[in-house]
């Protein structure tokens, strides 16, 4: 498929709004205006069918790409996006955010496949929140890092490699070596970019940047994570 067909490939900068958050209508106009690529739409915590539908609702009026990043199969919509992201975690000691949740979403659901872009996530921060939903083991060296990578890349043909520290910024050194290792995958890195410097120093190693929590506290901050 040509870059044409993914357009996501060209994104350098990705803003992750959480339903579970409050954002005011003036800093989301500021988000979107800001220069970001794209929003995704993703939390872990408290999400719902009305919260996740009020979000895209604040954003139907926005020409911007849209992404969907369920926590689960039931907080699938279609409707005000144009992509659903769906996160296999790695990493996680339960088979569940691997392959069950997702098969279990194929049987009972009718998929728009043409939506559908699965992301191989290498969660890192054992504090975080996802980490302790999806029992992850993030207690990883860089080989492991690597390793998971590139069986993302070179066995289960994912586009997309997300390592993700959700709430604090990580070790770059991992991240440029897991870069490194591979050769068609987009990188992903999230967590902790509150500040152009940290922007600057991650995107010098990923395709693209995901910026979330600076939004909710320092609207000047997030307009410097902007490429």
């Amino acid at each position: 498929m040509s870059m044409e067909g993914k357009p996501w490939k060209n994104w350098k900068h990705i803003t992750k709004l959480d339903p579970d958050k409050h954002i005011t209508q003036a800093d989301l106009k500021t988000v979107v205006e800001s220069g970001t690529d794209a929003i995704m739409i993703s939390g872990t915590q408290n999400i719902t069918d009305r919260n996740v539908s009020q979000l895209i609702s604040l954003l139907k009026d926005y020409k911007i790409p849209k992404i969907l990043e369920p926590a689960t199969p039931d907080a699938v919509t279609y409707k005000g996006v144009d992509y659903i992201f769906v996160p296999l975690v790695l990493n996680s000691a339960d088979l569940d955010w691997i392959v069950g949740k997702h098969v279990a979403w194929i049987k009972k659901h009718k998929i728009k496949w043409d939506r559908i872009i699965p992301e191989a996530y290498i969660v890192l921060n054992p504090d975080s929140a996802v980490a302790k939903l999806t029992k992850s083991n993030t207690n990883l060296t860089p080989d492991e890092a690597i390793a998971y990578a590139q069986y993302a890349e070179k066995y289960l043909h994912l586009p997309i490699i997300y390592v993700e520290y959700s709430g604090t910024y990580g070790d770059p050194c991992l991240v440029k070596e897991v870069s490194n290792s591979l050769t068609t995958a987009s990188l992903f890195y999230g967590g902790g970019i509150d500040s152009k410097e940290k922007a600057l120093e991650m995107k010098r190693y990923t395709n693209v940047i995901v910026v979330g929590n600076v939004v909710y506290t320092s609207i000047d901050k997030f307009l410097g994570t902007i490429p």
